[in-house]
């Protein structure tokens, strides 16, 4: 039994590997797409990184990055499992044209498919349940009645090492960037806009600003009795950073999963007022009718862009 399990194992290993590698690099229409391929790590499993580089980059200047979580979503519909996309490429080009944009480029990191809900959703939060919610949390199962997290346990922390300590300073070492957190920012939806505020409270000597779109503040798929946004909130209430060197941006709808969101968004804002977020640091923008996929996302996304990283012209 030992070895049929070991040759199954390595099997799906190995066919898993070459999925990885057969993947296609997504077409753009302007800039160019340069991949870090079965980047491994310490913390988390082997993935993929697209890094998007602007219409005439240079190393003769610097450019801010912006930090993209769930990489294969952001530039090509043809490439993506439910064929659409955020066009990531398309949206800034625009903004560049049109100067409105600061010089950036994005780095796009894969996520880890089955991996994804415990690499994203924040740990430090979950710790702080007692037992009991713990495992309400880990047994919790989607509308299909598939279990959120599978055989993962959440480790967002490990996400976040990965990030700042193996990814950036690839990054910084390969390109011109600019390094200091008025320079480095980070971005996503839904589990993505959660570790994008994660991140940005765990290392805000990192990330000077977040975008955090259509965020899931449920952290699992039910309302009732669920103890996980209201540890969210105690959560920011400990650990957002200072206001007067930090950018938060955070949006959602009203349609699909979007729809769980209002009330909970209300919440955070109050907090975001009480530790003196104003208009200058903090947006949050409600979108009726708008639901949860890429194509609200992506006719959103120059929002985020110009808060954090517009031109003043």
């Amino acid at each position: 039994m030992k070895l049929k399990y070991i040759v199954k194992l390595v099997v799906s290993l190995i066919f898993s590997i070459s999925l990885l590698h057969a993947q296609p690099l997504p077409k753009v229409e302007k800039g160019k797409i340069e991949r870090i391929e079965k980047l491994g790590s310490k913390y988390v499993d082997a993935r993929n990184v697209d890094v998007w580089l602007p219409e005439g980059y240079s190393s003769k200047k610097k450019y801010a990055v912006l930090y993209m979580h769930d990489g294969q979503m952001l530039f090509d519909s043809s490439t993506t499992w439910n064929k659409r996309s955020w066009d990531v490429d398309k949206v800034i080009t625009r903004l560049l044209e049109d100067r409105k944009l600061k010089d950036v480029i994005v780095v796009g990191i894969w996520n880890g498919d089955k991996s994804r809900h415990a690499d994203y959703f924040p740990q430090k939060p979950f710790e702080n349940l007692d037992k009991e919610k713990k495992e309400m949390v880990i047994n919790a199962a989607r509308n299909n009645g598939v279990s959120v997290f599978g055989n993962y346990q959440i480790q967002s922390d490990g996400y976040l090492k990965f990030l700042v300590e193996e990814l950036k300073p690839l990054i910084d070492k390969k390109y011109s960037t600019k390094k200091g957190p008025a320079y480095t920012f980070i971005a996503g939806s839904s589990m993505g806009g959660l570790i994008s505020m994660y991140a940005i409270c765990e290392y805000p000597s990192i990330f000077g600003g977040a975008a955090c779109l259509s965020t899931h503040w449920p952290g699992i798929f039910v309302l009732k009795n669920n103890p996980i946004p209201d540890a969210f909130v105690y959560y920011l209430q400990q650990n957002l950073p200072n206001p007067k060197n930090h950018k938060f941006y955070f949006d959602y709808g009203d349609k699909t999963l979007d729809a769980m969101y209002p009330t909970l968004q209300k919440k955070v804002d109050e907090v975001m007022k009480q530790k003196g977020y104003t208009e200058k640091n903090w947006i949050t923008r409600f979108f009726p009718g708008q639901d949860h996929s890429e194509d609200s996302w992506r006719s959103r996304f120059e929002i985020p862009l110009q808060f954090l990283l517009g031109n003043k012209l």
